[in-house]
């Protein structure tokens, strides 16, 4: 459904170290750079998602937004949520099985240094 998902950060340098840690262990890369913006997707591939340079204009989405990743397993997410604590990201719910979404829903979320809410979710099929 959707091409792909671009949003401001006030630094991109920082935002783009942070997003090449989390989005390693989930397979995703940076598929383009410039001097206002990244992008990162599947290796050898476009863009599905593009960071871009909005210094002191960025205004997280509040309540009700968040952008969940595709994870390969469980060990992924559990890496994810690791990485974007180091990377300086904000715990917003450790990794583990979150039943109301489903039997085998397995997800951890978190905060990047810009107040995104973001998710790293396996489901078992």
């Amino acid at each position: 459904m959707l091409g792909h998902l671009s949003f401001g950060v006030n630094d991109l340098d920082r935002a783009a170290s942070f997003y090449d840690a989390i989005l390693a262990p989930l397979g995703y890369v940076r598929v383009w750079t410039s001097a206002h913006a990244v992008g990162f997707g599947a290796p050898g591939g476009g863009d599905k998602l593009a960071l871009f340079a909005k210094p002191g204009e960025v205004i997280a989405p509040g309540p009700g937004f968040h952008l969940a990743f595709t994870a390969p397993n469980r060990a992924a997410v559990d890496a994810f949520h690791a990485a974007a604590l180091t990377a300086g990201g904000a715990d917003d719910g450790g990794p583990g099985l979150r039943p109301r979404y489903g039997p085998s829903y397995y997800a951890a979320f978190v905060r990047d240094p810009d107040g995104y809410k973001l998710e790293a979710v396996h489901q078992s099929l």
